[in-house]
């Protein structure tokens, strides 16, 4: 969870507080400034009420006016035209996941079926070039006959046959979510079955008549951060308020989740609770006793699963007292460490290069799969457990490729891969973890014409002096004349690598065009491990924008491209990066593509899921880490007499995880302060800010015909 994404700070109360010394003469810990007074100034505070009448009346305005100057050129029909037919591209190569039942399942979206079909093969259907699919829920139905605008987010199916599954509903695309018992093997919704409400929740199995479940079980018992924090076990047949509790964490934490490891059989082996600590610090309890009893973990650590007896950890921190350093994966005896926690020994499995990092984990019947990044291209390493420790052996996949771990089967050692590139479409793989065997089961179609471009790999020198490198994929032919109309993209953030990845719109509607794509892989990700996002965290933020500011120049020192042909694109955190790019450094730039951003970040903590990401960015209620934060904060950094280019902003009201109210005032206060802004919210969509294909095709044609506009016109 706290890796990614998911995007899921401790103080007791949000007054301020009398600092007081410390008896071990430590340095006192400062007074808070009330949440209130934050940014209490604002104008436009209002924009904060996410669905409120003023907020999407000004939305659809600037709507109305700004897809009309992008929807008005000449060249959009085109460039939608192009995205959707790739979006809804018949021939696209259905990615597949190993079911209990023995069958293969998909989740599917095209021209006829918008929000889409959950559907099953078998592999050998899947491995013809025209599999016979069998739909097992179609939501665009769903929605007709329930009236609802469901958007599908999953299903959590229980081992090991998996036929009882909960789908995940999100109306309109929102974290918070529907939750619905299913039956595969009748395909209807269990009569009776287990239904929880919408709201930002977690849950697992535990047996077919029993739940552990974390939600909001009563008004406002969630956490700062808008998670549960609360666990209880749910029943067949109880309602909600009949439920027991077992784990309660703190109103401060980020969330509390629960987590169940089994054996290959789907046998549960333990029942843990994620507390989270922070964004990046957690503790984890096991459940299976009288009371929840700690284990002894680092703060920064994270289970990745459970094979062979051995619960596998990945140390995101040094372990001094156990001699393990950031980045090794670790092994538990699972059995001895329930026995006594406090007392387990772990074995290293193994400890990544300074230019490596362990990018993913997964687990089949018997084996350990790694992939591993080495200098950001990827790598898959199988390990086998056996008395003398473990053993290693590299699987034979492309090199110089990105390589993602899919879906594994419990029943044998099998496990699918898919392997890409920025020029080279995806290609599916099936592998045998204890023979080494691979087949290609499926390559997808070209999307554009790949032959006129290369991929070359840089690095750039940062103000530290640190190495940054990135990825250009520019045509063959390419004058060194700053010339190049040319789009850098980045993250910088939240552990999150950036990797080289097939995109068939931006191969499109950009290289075919004769566009230059980079990729810059700076700190805050995840390309070299746990340190490589540490060096970016809370006061060392500057580093990020430093870094990227120095990837920017080093293009234009290479004359690979120009600031009049310059494009930045992000988005989430990448937001809040094209902000302080656009505040710090515009001379650099004549477009900025800004996608569901963070933006204000001295009031970011009280909106949205803000609080949760305390750890990644300070707290702006503590002076000195608001005094860093106030550096880069874009919001208040927007000044009148600067050279900005127009900027092109993008949000969807249904995103409950990034507010908003972040998009909406870095636009208000660029058109107060005179500046060219073009805006537009998806009504729907969530955080991804796109619901369904059309939607996805309508939001990336405004991007690349604005980019077109500023780059290559």
């Amino acid at each position: 969870m706290k890796r990614l994404l998911l995007a899921l700070f401790a103080s007791t109360s949000l007054m301020t507080l009398t600092p007081a010394i410390a008896a071990d003469g430590a340095k006192p810990a400062e007074a808070r400034t009330p949440l209130s007074e934050l940014g209490k100034d604002d104008p436009y505070l209002w924009m904060e009420e996410i669905e409120g009448t003023r907020a999407l009346d000004w939305a659809k305005a600037q709507n109305t006016r700004s897809l009309g100057v992008l929807q008005g050129d000449a060249r959009y029909a085109d460039l939608e035209a192009k995205a959707l037919a790739i979006l809804n591209a018949k021939d696209r190569v259905p990615g597949v996941s190993f079911a209990g039942d023995g069958s293969l399942r998909n989740f599917w979206q095209d021209a006829d079926h918008v929000r889409g079909l959950w559907r099953k093969t078998t592999l050998e259907s899947y491995r013809t070039a025209e599999p016979a699919w069998e739909t097992i829920l179609d939501i665009d139905a769903l929605s007709k006959a329930e009236n609802a605008n469901w958007v599908f987010k999953g299903a959590g199916c229980l081992p090991p046959d998996e036929t009882r599954c909960l789908i995940t509903l999100s109306n309109g695309g929102k974290d918070a979510v529907t939750v619905r018992e299913f039956d595969t093997t009748t395909k209807t919704f269990v009569d009776g079955g287990f239904v929880l409400p919408e709201g930002k929740q977690n849950y697992a199995w535990l047996d077919k008549d029993t739940l552990l479940v974390g939600r909001e079980w009563t008004p406002g018992e969630l956490t700062d951060s808008g998670y549960a924090y609360v666990l209880k076990t749910l029943k067949r047949g109880q309602a909600l308020d009949q439920a027991v509790e077992v784990y309660r964490g703190q109103k401060t934490d980020v969330s509390v989740s629960p987590f169940v490891l089994r054996d290959a059989d789907g046998k549960v082996v333990a029942v843990l609770a994620h507390r989270g600590v922070t964004f990046f610090e957690s503790e984890v309890y096991l459940l299976d006793g009288a009371k929840p009893v700690k284990l002894d973990l680092p703060l920064k650590s994270s289970i990745q699963g459970y094979v062979d007896g051995q619960m596998i950890v990945l140390m995101e921190q040094d372990w001094p007292a156990k001699g393990f350093k950031t980045g090794d994966l670790i092994s538990f005896d699972l059995a001895k460490l329930k026995a006594a926690p406090d007392k387990a020994t772990a074995t290293l499995v193994m400890r990544p290069t300074a230019r490596q990092s362990v990018e993913s984990v997964a687990t089949t019947h018997n084996k350990l799969v790694v992939g591993l990044l080495d200098n950001v291209k990827g790598a898959a390493l199988v390990f086998s457990h056996g008395a003398k420790g473990w053993t290693s052996q590299k699987l034979d996949l492309p090199a110089n490729s990105s390589i993602g771990l899919g879906s594994t089967s419990e029943k044998d050692d099998r496990i699918f891969f898919t392997v890409t590139g920025y020029l080279t479409p995806t290609t599916y793989w099936l592998a045998d973890a204890a023979t080494g065997k691979l087949e290609q089961v499926k390559a997808s179609p070209a999307r554009f014409d790949a032959s006129t471009h290369v991929v070359e790999q840089f690095e750039a020198t940062s103000s530290d002096g640190v190495k940054i490198p990135y990825f250009v994929v520019r045509p063959k032919g390419v004058k060194y004349d700053g010339s190049a109309p040319t789009l850098l993209y980045a993250y910088g953030g939240f552990q999150v690598p950036m990797t080289p990845g097939y995109s068939g719109v931006m191969g499109k509607l950009w290289l075919e065009r004769g566009g230059t794509y980079v990729v810059a892989n700076i700190r805050g990700g995840g390309e070299f491990g746990p340190a490589w996002h540490e060096a970016g965290l809370k006061a060392n933020r500057q580093k990020v924008y430093d870094d990227f500011f120095a990837v920017s120049q080093d293009l234009i020192a290479r004359k690979i491209t120009s600031p009049r042909r310059l494009g930045i694109m992000g988005g989430s955190n990448g937001g809040l990066l094209m902000g302080v790019a656009l505040t710090q450094r515009p001379e650099l730039y004549n477009a900025v593509v800004v996608q569901v951003p963070l933006f204000d970040m001295i009031r970011y903590s009280q909106i949205g899921a803000g609080a949760s990401w305390v750890g990644e960015y300070g707290d702006p209620a503590i002076p000195s880490e608001r005094a860093v934060i106030a550096k880069y904060d874009p919001y208040s950094n927007l000044k009148a007499g600067k050279t900005y280019p127009e900027v092109f902003i993008e949000t969807s009201t249904k995103d409950d995880r990034v507010h908003p109210a972040h998009a909406r005032k870095a636009a208000a206060r660029m058109m107060e302060l005179g500046y060219p802004v073009l805006y537009y919210e998806n009504i729907d969509g969530g955080h991804a800010a796109s619901a369904n294909l059309a939607e996805t095709a309508r939001r990336q044609a405004l991007e690349y015909v604005y980019l077109t506009r500023r780059l290559m016109d």
